[in-house]
């Protein structure tokens, strides 16, 4: 019995061990931009647009997206989309995932302009990943600067 396992998991072994030393780069994900959505109740919601760049000489193919944004360390805005296509070898594509604001995360936002704390720019991480291709959920992380709207500077 447990020679017919190592023959039935050895391909499985095999698929894994040629995947790790593909060589692939990482993909290149980027805030490309946010617009507003209609919102429910506290909730705000934005349509945010990522410019997902390939370095490597090989398309990828996603199936679903799913990110995490956090404003000035704390946790912002979430997202998931069923969204699918690919992301030609050294080429790129956008990407559109819709975003919830907690209102919690918006009231503290609100609460430091108020006060006159928050700074007019801010850092961002966002954290996400492409999932469903044929190499399995390809993972990214970016981070950049946000300007609030009537501020000079890019998003």
């Amino acid at each position: 019995m447990n020679r017919r396992h190592a023959v039935l998991a050895a391909p499985a072994l095999l698929l894994a061990g040629c995947a790790a030393l593909s060589g692939r780069d990482p993909v290149r994900v980027q805030l490309a931009g946010l617009d507003p959505l209609q919102g429910e109740g506290l909730e705000l919601r934005f349509l945010c647009r990522l410019r997902v760049q390939n370095p490597n000489d090989a398309a990828i193919q996603f199936s679903g997206v799913a990110i995490d944004l956090r404003v000035r360390g704390n946790p912002f805005a979430s997202g998931v989309s069923d969204e699918a296509g690919t992301v030609p070898a050294f080429g790129e594509a956008l990407v559109s995932v819709p975003l919830s604001v907690s209102a919690v995360s918006m009231a503290r936002l609100a609460i430091g302009f108020a006060m006159g704390n928050e700074p007019r720019r801010f850092d961002y991480v966002m954290n996400g990943k492409l999932g469903g291709g044929p190499l399995g959920t390809l993972r990214f992380e970016s981070s950049g600067e946000l300007t609030l709207p009537g501020t000079s500077g890019a998003t």
